[in-house]
């Protein structure tokens, strides 16, 4: 039996409000055995009825699906209350790595390494952590280098439904609540888009590969001794030359002593 309309809107309010993730209207119309058009119209009316009844809530789609968020106007005060929240929040150089892979994606370390100026694999590293990005496959050339793209989290996180919902880059700065050094806004825009020429990989096949803490610490990992063996089997060249030369003097003195 369907519910009746104040008890169907007083049932999606109640979920929206216990939900730390977006809530997809599929899943909604499911578990209250309600059609998808019914609770779509009340999920407007209570977007609706916040709206214009303005208090600390407003009702917004992200990810796909729709969460209670608090309203802009309030950040100033949260901010000062949850204070101690700021201890987690995203370096400004983890920021950075970010905005060049949300604009240049798929991209790998070395591209964000060539764009940033830096080394990006420690930032890489934590944004993996974080789940703000993911391993999407391999690049198609010689070392098969990692590829990543953003990830849900990350369109939850900055309040975005779709990646497609991104601002224009110089713009970036407003929606992270910091400035973009306008030098790295002029790399990341001279920057070659990404690519198609993909290695399909386990991570590649779903984003939900990299869904539990395992998981993604087997990722992290890899990512790592991927990026340390590419190091080192640079390195590889000189030694070996270093060491056949080394070789060939001990064999030149042995051979002058016997004939001495």
């Amino acid at each position: 039996m369907s519910m009746e309309p104040n008890e169907l809107r007083a049932a999606l309010e109640a979920i929206l409000f216990l939900s730390s993730d977006p809530v997809r209207v599929d899943d909604l119309a499911e578990s209250l055995e309600e059609s998808k058009d019914v609770v779509s119209a009340q999920l407007d009316e209570i977007k609706r009825a916040l709206d214009e009844h303005i208090g600390g809530f407003a009702l917004e789609q992200a990810a796909g699906g729709w969460r209670l968020t608090t309203r802009a106007e309030h950040d100033a005060v949260l901010k000062k209350y949850f204070a101690k929240k700021g201890e987690n929040r995203l370096s400004l150089a983890a920021l950075e790595t970010l905005a060049i892979v949300a604009y240049r994606q798929p991209i790998t370390a070395p591209e964000v390494s060539d764009i940033r100026g830096v080394n990006a694999t420690g930032v890489i590293r934590t944004l993996l952590e974080r789940r703000m990005i993911r391993v999407a496959g391999r690049k198609n050339v010689v070392g098969s280098p990692f590829l990543y793209r953003t990830t849900k989290d990350f369109l939850v996180h900055f309040g975005l439904n779709d990646i497609r919902d991104l601002p224009r880059l110089e713009e970036f700065g407003d929606l992270i609540g910091e400035n973009i050094n306008d030098d790295l806004v002029a790399a990341i825009n001279a920057a070659e888009p990404g690519t198609n020429n993909i290695i399909e990989s386990p991570e590649n096949a779903s984003e939900d590969a990299s869904e539990t803490a395992n998981e993604e610490a087997v990722v992290v990992d890899d990512v790592v001794r991927d990026e340390s063996e590419s190091a080192s089997n640079d390195e590889q060249p000189s030694v070996a030359a270093e060491e056949s030369q080394l070789e060939s003097t001990d064999s030149e003195s042995t051979r002058e002593a016997n004939e001495e």
